[in-house]
């Protein structure tokens, strides 16, 4: 697209995940805008946790996702990351180091990235942060 992206919205994973970009597959410099990725057990947990699926065995195994590179490359994105579940996904994004072992964290790094928390996904963070 010559026009680029203006704006994406997203969350975080219960394991730091974005976009299906969890740590095992998860790369900040990856080349494509889309790619197919393994779900680990975690993340298609989650779908169930979400009420998406009723039992594990029904999440698919992969899914199509976009690339961490092409998230940083969007001009705006607004990311809501609500529930006790991702309190550490949180904790670990905001004041852990940059790494993929919590993608969540590179968003640190974006030049104009929103981020709201209600309290439950935000009750792990230093008072002041």
């Amino acid at each position: 697209n010559k026009y680029g992206v203006d704006v994406i919205f997203l969350g975080f994973g219960e394991n730091g995940h974005m976009a299906f970009n969890d740590p095992d597959v998860a790369d900040f410099n990856d080349p494509k805008t889309v790619k197919v990725v393994d779900l680990d057990d975690i993340c298609r947990q989650q779908q169930v946790n979400d009420g998406c699926f009723g039992h594990i065995n029904e999440v698919p195994k992969q899914a199509m996702t976009l690339t961490l590179s092409c998230i940083m490359n969007v001009a705006h994105a607004i990311c809501t990351v609500p529930t006790d579940r991702k309190a550490n996904a949180v904790l670990n994004a905001l004041t852990g180091p940059v790494t993929t072992a919590c993608p969540a964290s590179i968003l640190r790094n974006h030049p104009d990235a929103e981020l709201y928390l209600d309290a439950a996904s935000a009750s792990l963070l230093p008072e002041t942060l």
